[in-house]
């Protein structure tokens, strides 16, 4: 029997039915962490399948941390939408998402997805954790200086009023962080570092006289609020890193994300400990050792949760051969319908188009003596940009699958994740296949 044949016969079929994820939960059984990604933000289908293994997991398993690749105070907002607060809609909940790349979170799919959670939360059973909404990212720098002020200022008057002076270090950019990165770096000012790090550390010392003022209701407010105060100073420290090349950014970013849901875990730990559910690319969540990153000194979620947890983590990818997909030719470029090609020869795509099948998933701890799965492979990444003219080189890596993930997800043919706002250039629908060469 050839590898090919041998993948097909272990390859699991995705129906569309509800017990097409039967034996991916076997496989999760009481894993504490389950890291799903996505090979784009912009397909329908990784959208679709996530939410569909997360409920399951929420309703089955017991799940009660969502963390997503998004700003903290955006997802905030969805966060009290689907905690019971306030009346409204999920579009509404969503409307905090508004920077680039709006579709990853304002798209047709979540919309359903945070609609569900917020009936499941309604009508969860008192002795249960109602499920959280948390964004990771680190990129709020002004928005999470704005929340500290507020929920300072609602308070403790005279420490916002600290809190102000301290994070008016920044004032000079016009909300812009990259500009303080850059001015920062070549020595045109002093950093802001010592005035976050005191900002932090003062809204810690305080957290039991805050705590003591209102009780129990204040306990949420204040850590939403310490969380963005760590934000801030992470995202300091990642705008001054961007200039001194992407490893260093690239690590604090993913560290910072790590670090958010082991604060998460820790606030929320109770009678039962918390389990996790992580939403984020492929590159964050599929294990960096076991990929090209590794050669750049680049770390990333996936591996810092195995390992800090080893196997009560499950990192679950996602591939496909072709279809479309919602990205941009630039960054800040308006959200496009874009043709997928054929994934490239020698590729893990190409290898489970060869499978002939349209949907399926692949256990691969249990696929270690097949040497096409073992065989380092190129792999298809595509974020918020897509530029179809440089594929090869700037949406491939090397990599070797089943030590970058536990599970894969294979959908041959995609299609590009519904805007909330299309763009006329989205409505204009597939670019013409011969692009770029208009022959």
């Amino acid at each position: 029997m050839t590898d090919a044949e041998y993948l097909r016969e272990i390859a699991q079929p995705l129906a569309g039915e509800a017990r097409d994820y039967d034996a991916l939960l076997q496989l999760i059984g009481d894993a504490r962490f389950v890291l799903i990604g996505e090979a784009s933000h912009g397909t329908h289908e990784f959208y679709f399948e996530r939410a569909a293994i997360t409920k399951r997991l929420i309703a089955e398993k017991d799940f009660s941390i969502l963390a997503i690749e998004a700003d903290w105070p955006d997802s905030a907002r969805v966060h009290r939408y689907v905690r019971g607060m306030p009346a409204g809609s999920a579009d509404e909940a969503l409307s905090g998402f508004r920077r680039f790349p709006t579709w990853m979170w304002r798209n047709t799919v979540v919309v359903e997805f945070v609609e569900w959670l917020r009936g499941f939360n309604k009508n969860l059973d008192p002795k249960r954790a109602p499920v959280g909404f948390y964004g990771m990212d680190l990129y709020s720098l002004h928005a999470s200086i704005d929340a500290v002020l507020g929920y300072l200022e609602k308070i403790d008057p005279e420490a916002a009023k600290r809190a102000r002076l301290r994070y008016s270090c920044f004032d000079h950019f016009s909300r812009n962080p990259q500009e303080y990165g850059y001015a920062t770096t070549v020595g045109a000012m002093e950093s802001c570092e010592d005035s976050v790090v005191a900002q932090l550390v003062e809204l810690q010392q305080k957290a039991a006289e805050f705590l003591s003022r209102d009780g129990d209701v204040a306990a949420e407010e204040l850590f939403f609020a310490e969380q963005n105060a760590r934000l801030i100073k992470d995202a300091e420290q990642y705008y001054r890193s961007m200039f001194r090349g992407r490893a260093s950014s690239w690590n604090l970013r993913d560290r910072h994300m790590v670090n958010t849901i082991g604060n998460l875990v820790a606030h929320l730990n109770g009678s039962r400990q918390p389990k996790a559910i992580v939403w984020a690319h492929n590159s964050h969540l599929g294990d960096a050792r076991a990929t090209e990153m590794s050669h750049y000194g680049e770390v990333n979620v996936g591996q810092m949760i195995r390992e800090r947890v080893g196997k009560e983590a499950v990192l679950i990818g996602f591939s496909t051969y072709h279809g479309t997909v919602t990205a941009a030719s630039d960054w800040g470029a308006p959200a496009e319908r874009k043709n997928v090609r054929p994934a490239l020869e020698g590729s893990y795509e190409h290898l489970f188009h060869e499978i002939a099948l349209p949907g399926f998933w692949i256990d691969l701890r249990g696929a270690g003596k097949i040497g096409d799965l073992q065989q380092r492979r190129i792999e298809r990444a595509i974020g918020v940009i897509y530029r179809p003219e440089t594929e090869r080189l700037s949406h491939y890596f090397h990599a070797r699958l089943p030590e970058q993930f536990d599970a894969i997800i294979h959908l041959d043919e995609t299609s590009a994740v519904e805007p909330l706002e299309r763009t006329s250039l989205w409505d204009e629908g597939e670019l013409p296949e011969t692009y770029p060469f208009k022959v």
